[in-house]
Order: C-alpha cells, then sequence, then structure tokens
C-alpha cells in the first residue's frame, strides 16, 4: 500500500501542540533544540527508513519518548535534567539561596525522579508500541 498520498499525508500540529511549542520557544537554547525535534517527531511522516515496516518507527518512537519499562526514555531523561539543575551540588545558581531552600528544592526534584519511576507513567506507550507489533 502507498501510504505517500495527497490524501494520506501528516496533518498539522493542532492548535494545544502548537500553542505549547509557541510558549516554550526562547527560554533556553536547549528548550527550542527539544522544541524543533518535538516538532520534527510529530510532523515526520515516520516511515523514511525504507528497510523498516511503516510503523516500526513509531513503535521504536513511542517506547523511546515515554514507555521504556527501565527508564531509558526521553520522559525520564528529561526527569533527571530537571533533578540535576535543582540540586545546588549540581547547579551553582542554587548556591545562593538558604540551606533550607537549596535542600528543598532538590527534595522536589528527588520526588520528581520518583514519580517518573512510576511503571504506570510509561505503561500507556509501552503498551501502544506492543498493540502496533501485534497487529
Amino acid at each position: 500500500m502507498d501510504l505517500h498520498t495527497s490524501a494520506n499525508a501528516v496533518p498539522p500540529l493542532d492548535d494545544e501542540l502548537t500553542g505549547l511549542l509557541e510558549d516554550l520557544a526562547g527560554v533556553h537554547p536547549a528548550i527550542d533544540m527539544f522544541c524543533d525535534a518535538a516538532r520534527l517527531i510529530a510532523l515526520d511522516r515516520l516511515d523514511a527508513d525504507n528497510r523498516r515496516e511503516p510503523t516500526d518507527m513509531t513503535q521504536l518512537l513511542a517506547v523511546t519518548l515515554a514507555g521504556s519499562p527501565d527508564g531509558t526514555d526521553v520522559l525520564t531523561l528529561i526527569g533527571r535534567i530537571v533533578a540535576r539543575i535543582l540540586s545546588a551540588d549540581n547547579n551553582p545558581a542554587l548556591r545562593g539561596l538558604s540551606f533550607e531552600a537549596q535542600k528543598e528544592t532538590q527534595r522536589h526534584g528527588e520526588n520528581l525522579l520518583r514519580h517518573l519511576a512510576d511503571p504506570d507513567l510509561h505503561q500507556h506507550a509501552s503498551n501502544a508500541s506492543g498493540a502496533i507489533h501485534t497487529d
């Protein structure tokens, strides 16, 4: 089946995703790069590799973005970055805060990581990937 027809074009981004990408623009150069990468994934046909079935890239991206049972996904990566920048040990910008504020900030970063370790958070993307694979 030829998926590359005008009737089967990748639709434009919805207003919510477009708005989110616009709201995040300009915060930091790395965030702009994240947004560019997110836009590329969201608008890509996801079958550019002719050696794979069209759904293979979709499966791989779903698991890589948010569905890895061992936490090797982008969702966990972002959480680890957030936890790192919320620690005065790793972020000198926080060292001017009181010791109590430093510890409170670090605790919130650690709580984020603990919540991201919840397998239920990653299970939906993993299940979707499995559903594609079994079809």
